[in-house]
């Protein structure tokens, strides 16, 4: 029983990860640009729907739209403000303009929000658990995972088959030639853009139960969202949904079972992993 609890609890962490990181893999994996400012915008989701339910009294299923479209509305706004600006800039510029919008977003929510942990007042039919097929299963982690999964149906659904679909990844090809098929390119990077921060922020709601939210969230999860992408590769969502799911199962085993060792199982994943298929598990191969 131990093990399929660890596999469960593992599978809800993998695909919070997923939401977390997806839009990351969007806008580096599609846009391909490097924005390290991504858990900024998961942690204005979190905080977002930590007011409206602790502060304000709003329903917790009520407020998580509220977290994806403020922090879409944040992403949108910097999108048209910033980092229009950047897109055909080097990466080395992209990753200092975002670090830097990280340093700022942790020492604005520090000097607002404090710097003790925050967590979400959930309701009394999520908290506790549930017996499932003799398993103990956490009502809030199956929650996790019903919503995550549903998202990412949703997005892959939106990515491969619908006309925005397509037109991102015409954007993405060949901007000049989108262009000229009448495909406005700066409206569909906006909303891509504004899109993957809403999902961030969403993500950051769902987690602040089981990762814990304080003003070092940004930086204290980046290195997560680029295993995530690194793991399984940049070039679609299927490759960060799996390499989600090993590294949360994997992490939730390691802490399990070798608790001393802390991170160290899901880093050494990761190179495992790179080694053998240094491009990710669905990266393109670098052309011969």
């Amino acid at each position: 029983m131990t093990l399929l609890t660890i596999l469960f609890d593992g599978i809800a962490y993998g695909m919070l990860l997923f939401v977390l990181a997806c839009g990351l893999a969007v806008t580096l994996g599609l846009m391909n640009f490097v924005n390290l400012a991504h858990g900024a915008f998961a942690m204005a989701g979190g905080y977002i729907c930590a007011i409206l339910v602790n502060r304000i009294g709003w329903p917790f299923f009520a407020a998580l739209p509220m977290a994806f479209v403020a922090s879409a509305l944040i992403g949108a706004v910097l999108e048209r403000t910033l980092y229009r600006h950047l897109y055909n800039r080097s990466h080395l510029d992209q990753v200092l303009f975002s670090i830097g919008l990280v340093f700022m977003a942790v020492t604005a929510t520090d000097y607002v929000m404090g710097s003790s942990q925050t967590f979400i007042k959930l309701p009394d039919y999520l908290q506790g658990q549930i017996d499932l097929f003799g398993i103990g299963v956490g009502r809030y982690r199956l929650m996790i995972i019903v919503i995550c999964g549903l998202l990412t149906i949703a997005l892959q659904m939106i990515l491969s088959r619908t006309r925005f679909g397509s037109r991102l990844r015409a954007a993405v090809d060949d901007p000049r030639a989108a262009s000229g098929l009448g495909i406005n390119v700066p409206q569909v990077f906006a909303f891509t853009f504004a899109f993957g921060c809403g999902l961030a922020g969403m993500g950051g709601a769902l987690g602040a139960e089981i990762l814990g939210l304080d003003p070092y969230f940004p930086l204290k999860f980046m290195i997560y969202f680029l295993i995530v992408v690194t793991v399984g590769g940049s070039s679609s969502i299927t490759g960060p949904f799996l390499a989600s799911l090993l590294l949360g199962i994997g992490d939730v085993a390691g802490k399990y079972y070798v608790p001393t060792l802390g991170a160290f199982v899901i880093y050494t994943l990761m190179i495992v992993i790179l080694l053998w298929r240094p491009n990710g598990l669905f990266g393109r191969s670098a052309a011969r």
